[in-house]
């Protein structure tokens, strides 16, 4: 079990965490503010238009005929988390507790609101011997509707939060910074697809060093502005319990779901996977366009915890699953 726990601990997040360190300690100022926010927002356009690029219709047509399947996870990524983000919210009384800043409460329920992973889901689902195909089209189904479904539920629950919501100026950095760079990316994948699969290690660098300048760019902004100073470190160590206590329920409710809906083994592994997890490569920058830059900081940290989180469980659950006799499920 510690093998599995070591193995899963994620290096990317080690330099999301470094990210936030140097922005600590050497926080971009000034002049090279404005200039490392024009990159981050370029590095969100290529971010999404490499997924669009990397999204395959063939993979998505080859398992849309799971339609239970997939909108069990729809219902769980859309559903069932924003319900008990919000519940969550008002059972704890979160944004009014003291000692949990409310930039920290209402990213716990930002990211309940978010899309699953692609790339992860269909890792573990691969390992667990779950059903591959329909795990594609369950997450890459998730990501399209989240650039739609996300800044909505934004939009209704954390409309009450100081310079957030669905403003025309906010629709408009959605469509020209996510909507478009995707769309593009699917249009003109007949001619860069190709290359985009030839060269999987380069477009893994720039996907994530896209996202750790975004990172850094709002960590910077928040630490200017005081986070450290109003995020004490109980406050930390409270968000990782409520995110883990989150991704347990999950867990628990997709599988037990599963079973109650008659799925087969390797449909319950998908819905599994695909249900329970939160994608920080959509998240981060869907954050940057969403919130005031002096929010992003602590509004991602909780989605952060909860990312580190849901690799190191579904790790260990997917090897485990995968060890057991081939004929064996789950209990």
């Amino acid at each position: 079990m510690l093998t599995r726990f070591k193995s899963a601990l994620d290096p990317y997040i080690l330099a999301l965490l470094g990210m936030i360190g140097l922005a600590s300690l050497l926080p971009v100022r000034g002049s090279a503010a404005v200039a490392a926010g024009w990159l981050a927002n370029a590095g969100i356009v290529v971010l999404f238009f490499l997924h669009g690029a990397k999204l395959s219709r063939e993979a998505i047509l080859a398992g849309a005929g799971h339609w239970r399947l997939h909108l069990s996870v729809l219902a769980t990524t859309y559903g069932l988390f924003p319900l008990l983000g919000l519940g969550l919210g008002l059972g704890l009384g979160l944004a009014a507790l003291p000692w949990l800043p409310a930039g920290l409460a209402s990213g716990l329920l930002f990211l309940t609101l978010l899309p699953s992973t692609v790339q992860s889901s269909i890792a573990f689902t691969s390992i667990a011997r779950g059903n591959v195909a329909a795990a594609i089209c369950s997450a890459s189904f998730s990501n399209l509707l989240g650039m739609v479904i996300t800044p909505a539920l934004v939009a209704l629950t954390l409309h009450g939060l100081p310079g957030s919501g669905v403003s025309l100026a906010a629709v408009n950095k959605i469509v020209v910074q996510l909507l478009v760079p995707f769309a593009l990316g699917q249009a003109l994948r007949p001619l860069v697809g190709g290359l985009v699969a030839r060269h999987k290690a380069l477009i893994g660098w720039v996907d994530r060093g896209s996202i750790l300048l975004v990172v850094y760019t709002a960590f910077s902004t928040a630490v200017v502005e005081g986070l450290w100073q109003m995020v004490p470190l109980r406050a930390l160590a409270l968000v990782l319990l409520l995110c883990a206590a989150l991704l347990v329920v999950v867990l628990g409710l997709t599988w037990w779901l599963g079973h109650q809906l008659g799925f087969a083994r390797d449909d319950r592994v998908v819905l599994l996977f695909c249900g329970s997890k939160k994608s920080l490569a959509t998240g981060v920058p869907m954050a940057g366009v969403l919130f005031p830059p002096g929010l992003v900081g602590p509004i991602i940290l909780p989605l952060m915890l909860f990312h580190q989180l849901q690799l190191v469980a579904c790790a260990v659950i997917a090897r485990a699953w995968a060890e057991a006799p081939q004929d064996g499920a789950p209990a």
